[in-house]
């Protein structure tokens, strides 16, 4: 027994060995959602534990939204993504499957936890006194955004700035000529929202950063309050800010209970106020309304009603051909 025992002990906890370890979550992101999720993964993490869950352990992969999107579909095993704009994962879906084709009715609000505006971060002072869209085509006014085709914050500028033209009574051809000349006072394209922040605050390169709403306060906590001014445009198109299952490297790696808790609690109280509080706009209105000091209301541009649906939108504007690569390729 005296040699048996130890024996027998060593397996027993060779046993427990793999009950003991913690489970492990992939997220793969965009740019600008580091602060949040910071945030948000503790918050869970705590949340899961206490309602019977094993230890959790949860990995971010961050970079320009339509750059992680292709990660996913080359093979990064993320087990959720949560991206700034239905295409990234409409992409997952129509190349290889990986999440169904009706994933935005998997869970509330489309899948969009929370919503983003899109905001002019400008320079102390405002210099050039850019104020709306016809600003930024100013003569020497130098406009930082990342690209439309690898960032949805680029897109989100794009649209924005189309709809500006169209909710002033211009056609399409205005919009496409007044975008053009947008584009044209870019001095850089950078694939992701993050290095376009770190080219206008870190190199001082350009007048205007054009980002979302959430990541001016992240410039503020990073770099000071008072090196910059928020300025909100008339038009604003409404960023939806959608999440979704990786279904295919969940089930590969028997991890869908715990991804699909991981998401769900992002509409829950303290996921809207971790939102919140990260100035993220929440979908709860009673949280929404607890912090509206901090989100001035703005006109928000229905994006679909505006353009159709996210694969027409693709396909016209952002598809290699497409406008975007048209109005660009002349300058």
């Amino acid at each position: 027994m005296k040699r048996l025992l130890p024996a027998t002990l060593l397996a027993a906890g060779l046993a427990l060995a793999p009950l003991a370890q913690a489970a492990t979550l992939l997220n793969a992101s965009y740019d600008v959602m580091r602060d949040f999720y910071k945030d948000y993964n503790a918050a869970f993490q705590k949340h899961w534990q206490a309602e019977g869950g094993q230890p959790l352990q949860i990995n971010m992969s961050h970079g320009g939204s339509s750059k992680q999107a292709r990660a996913v579909i080359e093979g990064l095993p993320a087990d959720v993504i949560t991206m700034n704009m239905a295409t990234d994962i409409n992409a997952l879906a129509e190349h290889g499957g990986l999440v169904p084709k009706d994933w935005a009715t998997l869970l509330p609000d489309n899948s969009a936890p929370f919503t983003s505006a899109t905001v002019f971060i400008v320079r102390k002072g405002n210099p050039k006194g850019l104020k709306d869209w016809p600003d930024l085509l100013k003569e020497g006014v130098r406009v930082i955004v990342p690209n439309p085709k690898t960032s949805g914050n680029g897109r989100y500028t794009y649209l924005s700035a189309w709809g500006y033209v169209l909710e002033k009574g211009g056609d399409e051809k205005a919009a496409k000529e007044f975008v053009g000349k947008l584009f044209k006072q870019v001095p850089v394209l950078d694939t992701g929202g993050r290095a376009a922040t770190t080219t206008f605050i870190q190199n001082r390169i350009g007048d205007v950063l054009i980002t979302f709403e959430n990541e001016a306060e992240m410039i503020a906590r990073e770099f000071g309050r008072g090196n910059f001014e928020v300025v909100y445009p008339s038009v604003t198109a409404v960023a939806e800010l959608p999440v979704a299952v990786v279904d295919k490297v969940v089930d590969k790696q028997g991890t869908r209970k715990e991804a699909e808790a991981y998401l769900k609690y992002l509409w829950s109280d303290e996921g809207q106020r971790i939102a919140a509080n990260n100035y993220l706009r929440p979908r709860n209105p009673a949280i929404l309304a607890e912090f509206a000091d901090r989100f001035p209301q703005v006109s928000f541009l229905n994006v679909v009603k505006t353009f159709g649906e996210w694969p027409l939108i693709q396909r016209t504007h952002f598809k290699e051909g497409g406008v975007f690569d048209q109005i660009y390729a002349v300058q």
